[in-house]
């Protein structure tokens, strides 16, 4: 197996947000998104980079609420115990950092990066090593990334493609000959599918069978197409393994070191790298109990099963770092391809790369080049179509939202002792949505908003009851600030009955929204992403109308940032009858739910 020695540096992450109030925008403040007919939203285009370096600090410095800070680590800790719905811990440790605009608010270790010495699978129970061989989490212990690797083999591809060394148009034949030698159906593949995952490649195979690399690569180019190349989404490993095989052929040099060459050694990355030296081994948080391949529990070597074949250096897996390492790694793109002065990328081409490659193929296959967008399943209230990152299987993710200026990595060993835990992200959305929570959103009126809060599977009300029916000429006109799931919708509701009993009696109001530019139409109700900004909406009232209300109802899991509301009015023509900044009418609104909030 092929050894580097590990290059790189210790730090945190940095951007700017147009949220809080602790920096100007890292987006646009105008158009905001591709045309007016429709939500304003926020592009790659719509980024305007801040390059900042990562350095620790209060929530304060950073714009940060620090009660939502101090909640991250605890939320991660739940998931080292069974919960009510999980028989057993998601992972036995892990190590959390979190910034914003460069400020390290949070860089905690916890659990144990070596517990248990076997999996014993015939009574589907954990074997524990004796206490006095137990290892400690630590803040700079290193962790196997799995398919976090991915983003580094697309980062030197991107590289290449801005020297002018490839075209990421260019047939993935005409670089690597043998890739559709003994199937044609691999001729039109071109370099950016191996990345964006459309090429038709199927997900997995099994190498252990074959006796060297150039008879597993030979297997992986005979292996049949799954779909025809651009026509699906299907993410594959055999994609960015053939991905890393062409960089090396392309160049002349392994993968490990164009890693080393490109990224880590420009940016001080000194705990990351492939196949870790027998010197960093009690700093490594074990994997899994693998018998299978020859090995007992896995500690220091790869965990993904092909990449432990190839060597240990394959496009999709083998990296190994530190959760301050790859914070600096994450930086870097929040910054525009640069960080402490080095370039790794042009700005225009960390825009291209997280622009997403396969529009119309389903949210899940939303993509940039190679790295993830808007996956809330581990993002959770961290998503935005401009949120970046990618999860590992081991049990890494690393998020970075443009908008917000946030970055979030959490590093744990999931699958120690067996691949079995951990296989639901709620341990990744917990920690991550309270990073979300803790950017302010400031009411766009009064002191307080009404917030609409951030609970899975619940209904959350808020009714204005009118002291008497509006017969006349009645509308409702409010501010709006929503950042929702787009399953988790709020409908915003009108009644004629004295006493409403039951929901039957309650009728949606058909709104009319704006923001800038921005003018929409909507039934009644809204989900989704509208840029994280206030907008005016408003809509005609029945006759007679006694009371409205927002209901808002979500469904078992992941969330936004929620739904605010400011400077709620009910008009009889032009009067106003109902003002939520006055103070004796804001008391009468009946929450349930909702809270006023300062943020």
């Amino acid at each position: 197996m092929r050894r580097r020695q590990f290059l790189g540096t210790v730090g945190s992450v940095a951007l700017a947000s147009g949220v809080g109030p602790s920096s100007a925008p890292a987006f646009a403040a105008t158009p905001y998104g591709p045309g007016p007919d429709g939500p304003p939203t926020v592009t790659p285009d719509d980024l305007r980079f801040r390059p900042r370096k990562l350095r620790p600090g209060s929530p304060q410095r950073a714009g940060l609420l620090r009660a939502e800070v101090e909640r991250m680590v605890p939320a991660a800790e739940e998931y080292m115990r069974p919960g009510p719905d999980r028989p057993h811990p998601s992972h036995p440790g892990f190590v959390l950092l979190a910034a914003r605009d460069g400020v390290v608010v949070e860089h905690a270790a916890r659990g144990h990066a070596l517990r248990y010495a076997r999996w014993d699978a015939a009574t589907g129970s954990a074997v524990e090593l004796p206490r006095d061989q137990w290892v400690a989490m630590r803040k700079d212990t290193i962790f196997d990334m799995a398919s976090v690797s991915k983003l580094f083999t697309s980062v030197v591809l991107v590289s290449l493609a801005e020297k002018g060394k490839l075209d990421l148009d260019d047939p993935v034949a005409r670089h690597l000959p043998p890739f559709d030698a003994s199937d044609p159906a691999k001729s039109p593949i071109v370099v950016r599918q191996l990345v964006n995952h459309t090429s038709g490649m199927k997900a997995d195979m099994d190498l252990q069978p074959y006796p060297d690399n150039a008879a597993r690569m030979g297997a992986i180019y005979a292996e049949p197409l799954e779909n025809p190349p651009g026509e699906h989404y299907t993410y594959s490993d055999l994609g960015l393994i053939t991905a890393g095989a062409l960089l090396e052929k392309i160049t002349g040099k392994g993968l490990d070191e164009l890693v080393a060459e490109l990224i880590t050694e420009p940016l001080g990355m000194t705990d990351t790298g492939y196949n870790p030296p027998e010197s960093k081994l009690e700093r490594i948080a074990a994997t899994e109990y693998m018998p299978w391949t020859g090995r007992g529990m896995v500690r220091g070597s790869v965990h993904d099963e092909k990449a432990y074949y190839l060597g240990g250096v394959a496009g999709h897996a083998g990296v190994f770092s530190t959760a301050a390492d790859l914070a600096v790694f994450g930086q870097m793109v929040l910054n525009g391809g640069t960080y402490g002065g080095h370039r790794v990328l042009g700005e225009d081409w960390v825009r291209a790369m997280i622009t997403n490659e396969n529009p119309g193929m389903g949210a899940e296959a939303a993509r940039g080049l190679g790295w993830q967008l808007d996956q809330r399943f581990f993002m959770d209230a961290l998503s935005t179509p401009v949120t970046t990152g990618h999860t590992g299987y081991t049990g890494p993710c690393l998020v970075a939202d443009p908008v917000a200026g946030t970055l979030f990595v959490l590093l744990t060993n999931r699958v120690h002792p067996t691949r079995d835990w951990g296989t639901v992200s709620d341990y990744r959305r917990a920690p991550a949505r309270h990073l979300a929570r803790a950017v302010p959103v400031r009411p766009a009126v009064a002191r307080a908003a009404w917030y609409s809060g951030q609970r899975d599977e619940t209904t959350a009300t808020l009714r204005v009851p009118l002291k008497e029916p509006v017969r006349d000429d009645a509308s409702l006109r409010f501010r709006l600030w929503y950042d929702t799931q787009s399953t988790d919708v709020c409908t915003v509701e009108a009644t004629t009955d004295a006493r409403p009993g039951d929901d039957s009696a309650w009728t949606p109001v058909p709104l009319k929204l704006r923001a800038g530019r921005h003018r929409w139409d909507s039934e009644g109700d809204f989900a989704g992403f509208s840029a994280r900004r206030w907008l005016h909406a408003g809509g005609e009232l029945p006759a007679g109308v006694t009371a409205v209300r927002w209901r808002y109802v979500t469904d078992e899991e992941q969330q936004g940032r929620g739904i605010y509301l400011d400077d709620i009015r009910v008009l009889s023509g032009t009067r106003p009858v109902f003002m939520s900044l006055r103070p004796r009418d804001n008391a009468r609104i009946k929450a349930d739910g909702w809270k006023l909030s300062e943020d």
